[in-house]
């Protein structure tokens, strides 16, 4: 692990003066990381730098829903050589397009995570008064997060393989040559739960814009079972969620506008993306899905809508999701530029400045717990499933509600591929429920040497190598590789 402590120390150095001042928040800056933190509002400074580092671009702030969107079949691309292309193409090993930044950025995270679950530690052994919950409930929730992230990318799945190799489980502070390795996904599963379930309590229920609450730990819990295909728990966990009546649905008339405002009524956690700091421009999330050359000539049109998510719309062309869709370059008819962290169609932006890129990303909405427990209610509950389901299917006005006859996995699928489009779900979906994925390579002039036009999980590639780097800095892992690199 010694690459990932060295790589904290120089991400961090870019945000703030050094690592020492990022952990030495008093006033002075006389203190070591050992007694930094001795108030609530020291803790709040780190808890701030942590979600800087999830929103950075080389995580949610836009390389995580990127690899989880252009990789799961509702994405095509139109020309290769646009950027990210290696991506829609599986074209990855140790050395090149390895795509290692969310593993570094993660771990960045987690390390300044548990230095501050260490001095709060040590700050409740000596007996101090400050009320340090709601920081130490956040910062176990973040590590959770994180690590779930990170198995998803690196470990095989929980419901075809537990014991294959997951991610090293770090949860204290490390020395410059410590070289951790890697544990089993089911090892790794149950330090996320460890954590989300000690964080729980800790957290406040109201809502906290920009920050992890409680009803965010258990909108987590929730896609965490889920993907244990662990159903009753899932289920309890999105229904405390919906029936808490903390968020809100958007209805059919406000669901276009909620993207050009921030910190609607279905956010549970969104992290904020601003002018001059994390927004990267042209190079944002929102750029890389918007049609070439709209909003300024740097706009390369990376990536469009797959002929097969454009005929899920098509189902109902009256769906209110058509309203963040506007034309690609490949006619003025074809809708596949999706403009949902653009603001919309005009390029409003949620700041409502003139920089229309820097549009928050929201990490867990309400609509995908509906969707959750719609899947958890499946198999023993069809009719609760349907009643879940339809919530979310009601924004295809045309389309007929599901009832316990015709409520199926497929049908749930559907749903949040239309709902989830660009939020960096719909490949982990396929993934996890072991679903081949069909690409629209026709769409385009590329090569696809590295996968077929169909693929499954059984492709190796499916999940990302340990790169080069951290092996040369940490040679056990390189015996920890996963299959086919």
């Amino acid at each position: 692990m010694r690459k990932l402590f060295i790589a904290s120390c120089i991400f961090i150095s870019f945000s703030v003066s050094s690592c020492k001042d990022f952990l030495d928040v008093k006033p002075t800056n006389s203190g070591d990381a050992e007694t930094s933190i001795q108030t609530a509002a020291d803790a709040k400074v780190i808890v701030n730098g942590v979600m800087s580092i999830l929103s950075n671009r080389d995580y949610y702030g836009r390389n995580l829903p990127l690899y989880a969107d252009v990789k799961g079949g509702d994405f095509t691309i139109f020309a290769a050589g646009r950027g990210f292309d290696y991506l829609y193409t599986f074209n990855h090993s140790a050395s090149s397009n390895s795509y290692s930044s969310v593993w570094t950025q993660g771990f960045n995270a987690i390390a300044q995570i548990n230095n501050l679950l260490k001095n709060i530690e040590s700050l409740k052994a000596t007996g101090s008064l400050e009320n340090f919950n709601s920081y130490e409930g956040q910062a176990l929730t973040a590590r959770a997060l994180v690590n779930f992230d990170l198995v998803r990318l690196y470990g095989e799945p929980y419901n075809e393989n537990k014991a294959a190799w997951g991610i090293p489980i770090i949860t204290k502070s490390l020395k410059a040559d410590a070289q951790e390795l890697r544990s089993t996904v089911e090892d790794t599963y149950k330090q996320i739960l460890l954590d989300l379930k000690a964080a729980e309590t800790l957290l406040p229920k109201t809502k906290l814009n920009g920050y992890l609450n409680y009803y965010a730990n258990k909108a987590l819990q929730a896609r965490v079972y889920l993907y244990m295909e662990d159903y009753p728990n899932a289920l309890a966990a999105a229904q405390e969620v919906i029936n808490s009546k903390v968020y809100t649905l958007y209805s059919n008339t406000a669901w276009v506008d909620s993207w050009k405002s921030e910190f609607g009524t279905e956010s549970i956690f969104e992290l904020g993306i601003y002018p001059n700091e994390t927004d990267l421009g042209n190079s944002s999330l929102g750029a890389y899905f918007r049609r070439s050359a709209h909003g300024s000539s740097a706009i390369l049109g990376n990536f469009m809508a797959s002929d097969y998510f454009l005929a899920r719309l098509k189902q109902d062309d009256t769906d209110v999701r058509w309203g963040v869709m506007a034309r690609d370059e490949t006619s003025t008819t074809r809708l596949g530029a999706i403009y949902k962290y653009s603001g919309g169609i005009n390029l409003e932006g949620d700041k409502k400045s003139s920089n229309s890129t820097a549009v928050n990303f929201k990490v867990i909405r309400l609509s995908e717990m509906y969707l959750m427990a719609a899947e958890a209610a499946l198999k023993s509950d069809k009719a609760l499933a349907a009643s879940y389901l339809n919530e979310i299917r009601k924004r295809s006005p045309k389309l007929s509600l599901t009832n316990e006859s015709t409520i199926s996995l497929d049908v749930i699928a559907e749903e949040r591929s239309k709902e989830l489009a660009g939020e960096g779900h719909r490949f982990f979906d396929m993934i996890r429920w072991n679903k081949k994925i069909e690409f629209n390579d026709e769409l385009g002039s590329i090569n696809t040497i590295h996968r077929t036009k169909i693929i499954d999980r059984s492709l190796n590639k499916t999940i990302l190598p340990i790169f080069i780097d951290e092996i040369n800095a940490n040679p056990g892992i390189g015996a920890q590789q996963n299959p086919g690199y």
